[in-house]
């Protein structure tokens, strides 16, 4: 339940802290006071969508803040999903909206986001306002209530997972179907693309060693000639000594004065090393000389390779791993165009087994909804004759047609509000007053099968009076016994009913509007009464009325 409420700086309530008991909160005030504000701000705390206005103008920011007790299974359930723990069954929320237009959610001192806040909200208040009657007035939305009441979740979540599975497999019939047409053409270009490159039997890095090896052959003189010359140097020839020579006599004119000068020693070795180091190398290029000695045919077969693959890199590039992509890629498509006939079949086959499964179904929870049709149509009609809405009649209305994602059915409410009229669409016939106590009934039939612990009415008196609104507080409080209830009322028949009766007022300091709420003692509540009742003027009359009438609510 809904224990406490804390607001600041919301619109023109500056600072409000509300107690709440778990049964039956009313909520009054004269038009004007701040009572939708009030719901505001509870929706605030649900994570519900806000804007930057409701901040009390000259303030940075607005605060709401709820303290939840007695939490019960299904909310320990989503915070567990969540990985928010809440201690002796406690939830603190807070929301603070910033006059720049940004948002804080916190749950147990916990920062979150807003959608969390919103998960969380969802299991722990229902709202019914004046828009809700409008779900009645669309009826794509009465299955929906239906199914709410019937408790159809397990077999709809059954039911999607296999719709959607057909609808998968109907999809991928349709795009092979559509792609028939074009299939030979695209199987003769992917097999032209395959040809053509398994033709030139590349492989991976090809290019740059094509590359590589030709500009070794097209620079072979001018490196050779380099190679020679260095070669010349180190060996030298008839004529000259090399440095290799040089080295070695330096090294052996040194060697006998290594015992006498010790520092000869190092020099001579490093001598030596060099001259064995020079003598390697000279090696190494007489080796490199032979194998610069180019095959003409070798060359041409270069030059013709390398105009092959920057050919190919150029269509299906720009590198040659690309080339190779565009392979694997084509030849993978052309085998599945060409299993494509074996998979349509296959794909045909799981169709059909689809289809007859998800009609069943849809048989099924078709049988669940007219089976719950007929309890919730007693039920309901049940809760309008107490509603003093004796005559109506109501139909639900279950129509089979094609497999949607709601199954086979389209459900429609039809009402008959007067005796020996048939019964007609909602929105065609119900009045303001009808669709509150319709709503209220078809709430209090459902409540019994959720576990929601409060629910909020706002102004569900909507277009009722006299006897109806008495009858919508008892009803409200037939329910309070089973959830907490909080109600926004202007009427006394249903103010009276209340077990914590708070009143919102507006009041004039200096030169800015504040709005209250306080909770009204059984004197203060006498006086309410018979303000909502009679007006400002209130007489002795009126009190002894409202008195009465307290009374009488105790005795109900």
């Amino acid at each position: 339940m809904l224990s406490e409420l804390y607001i600041e700086n919301l619109a023109v309530i500056e600072k409000a802290t509300i107690d709440f008991s778990n049964k039956l909160n009313v909520f009054t005030g004269e038009t004007g006071a701040g009572k939708s504000i009030l719901i505001n701000g509870i929706n605030a705390i649900l994570g519900q969508r806000v804007t930057k206005d409701i901040v009390r103008t000259g303030t940075d920011k607005a605060v709401i803040s709820a303290l939840f007790t007695d939490i019960g299974d299904n909310v320990l359930q989503v915070l567990d999903e969540l990985g928010i723990s809440a201690e002796d069954g406690q939830l603190f929320l807070t929301r603070e909206i910033r006059s720049d237009g940004g948002s804080v959610a916190r749950v147990n001192s916990r920062a979150v986001n807003v959608s969390v806040l919103k998960a969380i909200g969802e299991t722990l208040v229902t709202i019914h306002g004046q828009h809700d009657n409008q779900i009645l007035m669309a009826p794509e939305r009465h299955i929906e209530i239906l199914d709410s009441y019937a408790e159809s979740e397990a077999l709809i979540e059954d039911y999607h997972s296999s719709f959607r599975e057909l609808q998968s497999i109907a999809k991928k019939i349709n795009k092979i179907k559509t792609e028939q047409s074009k299939k030979e053409f695209r199987m003769a270009e992917l097999a032209d693309i395959v040809e053509e490159i398994n033709a030139l039997n590349i492989h991976e890095g090809e290019d740059k060693e094509i590359e590589a090896e030709l500009n070794i052959s097209k620079n072979a003189v001018a490196i050779s000639e380099a190679l020679y010359m260095a070669k010349q140097l180190l060996s030298g020839d008839d004529d000259t000594d090399g440095a290799v020579e040089m080295t070695q006599r330096a090294s052996k004119s040194v060697e006998g004065y290594t015992d006498i000068m010790t520092e000869i020693s190092p020099i001579y070795d490093r001598l030596s090393s060099a001259a064995i180091e020079m003598e390697d190398i000279s090696e190494e290029i007489g080796s490199l000389l032979d194998s610069l000695d180019i095959d003409p045919k070798r060359y041409d077969y270069l030059n013709q390779r390398s105009d092959e693959l920057r050919r190919i890199m150029k269509k299906y590039g720009p590198e040659l791993d690309d080339v190779l992509t565009t392979l694997e890629n084509s030849q993978n498509e052309l085998d599945e165009l060409s299993g494509a006939e074996q998979s349509l079949d296959e794909l045909n086959k799981e169709k059909e087994r689809l289809l007859a499964e998800v009609s069943k179904k849809a048989k099924a929870l078709s049988d669940h909804r007219k089976k719950a049709g007929e309890r919730f149509v007693s039920q309901v009609t049940e809760e309008l004759e107490f509603l003093n809405m004796p005559k109506v009649k109501l139909v639900v209305q279950q129509k089979t047609g094609k497999l949607t994602i709601n199954g086979m059915d389209s459900i429609e409410f039809l009402i008959s509000a007067n005796l020996g009229e048939e019964p007609k669409p909602i929105a065609k016939i119900a009045s303001g007053g009808e669709l509150s106590r319709i709503m209220l009934a078809l709430k209090n039939v459902i409540a019994e099968k959720d576990s929601i612990g409060t629910l909020i009415f706002d102004e569900i008196d909507t277009g009722v009076s006299g006897r109806a609104a008495q009858k919508i507080g008892i009803k409200l409080k037939q329910i309070s016994r089973l959830r907490q209830v909080l109600c926004v009322t202007h009427l006394a028949q249903m103010a009276v009913m209340a077990d914590n009766h708070l009143l919102i007022e507006k009041n004039i300091q200096g030169d800015r509007t504040v709005t209250t709420v306080r909770t009204l003692d059984h004197e203060q509540r006498k006086y309410e009464i018979a303000r909502i009742m009679g007006g400002e003027n209130i007489t002795e009359l009126m009190l002894e009325n409202a008195e009465q009438y307290l009374k009488d609510a105790d005795n109900m």
